[in-house]
């Protein structure tokens, strides 16, 4: 049988399963217009009557489903949580989804969640900045330095990692972490974007180290360059 739309779905799985709850929105990549085959359902619920928040996968409907349930206090509280580690994923739900259930806290959870979007992450301290310069010229170090192709591989992951955050969170926007990497980057500067994804297709295809050497360089120019010699952490 032919399994029903992305919304049509959402809403059974709603009156089904949560029949009591107060509002729910439909989020994610099939209300962005971006589903693939594998694309699941993110669906937030707002219940009052659970004692605390839940998160739960479940298949239905013929669709995966990942449901995010929540009173009105620890949405809040998580969208604060994802914001202090600068990746708002409830408020990018909150903000982007298609209510199911309408409810007027919708319109003020989409408000709040929509200026905690635009005002972007908290802004880093010159002592985490030198703190990550740190780390990300230690990974670039061992990456010049190893020989083995196999540790290169994983140094070049963690680079691209450490990249990405420094990047994004010294120039106020936020970061993702795999598939949201380089649509952060797109957010921010698809110019940027390009140069990234080249430089590491350049190591994982023909072994060539150069791209992301002098990508990470240039990045770090604008911060003062390398850094190693005189840092510390810790010490009284």
């Amino acid at each position: 049988m032919k399994r029903p739309t992305a919304i049509d779905a959402a809403k059974e799985f709603i009156e089904s399963h949560f029949p009591t709850s107060q509002a729910a929105i439909l989020a994610g990549s099939v209300v962005r217009g971006e589903e693939t085959s594998t694309s699941d359902l993110d669906i937030v619920v707002i219940h009052e009557q659970i004692p605390s928040e839940y998160r739960e996968s479940l298949i239905e409907f013929g669709w995966p489903i990942e449901v995010f349930v929540h009173n009105q206090q620890t949405i809040r509280q998580y969208f604060q949580s994802d914001c202090e580690r600068a990746r708002p994923s409830l408020p990018r739900m909150v903000a982007e989804g298609i209510p199911l259930i309408k409810h007027p806290v919708i319109t003020a959870l989409k408000q709040e969640a929509n200026s905690l979007l635009r005002d972007g992450p908290p802004s880093w301290s010159l002592e985490t900045i030198e703190r990550k310069r740190y780390f990300l010229t230690d990974a670039l170090d061992d990456f010049i330095g190893s020989t083995n192709r196999g540790e290169s591989l994983c140094i070049a992951n963690t680079i691209g990692e450490l990249l990405h955050e420094f990047v994004l969170r010294t120039n106020g926007h936020w970061v993702g972490s795999s598939k949201w990497i380089i649509r952060a980057l797109k957010e921010y500067d698809l110019q940027f974007a390009s140069e990234y994804v080249h430089a590491f297709e350049q190591f994982y295809r023909k072994d060539e180290k150069n791209a992301i050497v002098k990508l990470v360089d240039t990045v770090l120019d604008g911060h003062g360059g390398r850094l190693f010699e005189g840092f510390s952490m810790g010490k009284k």
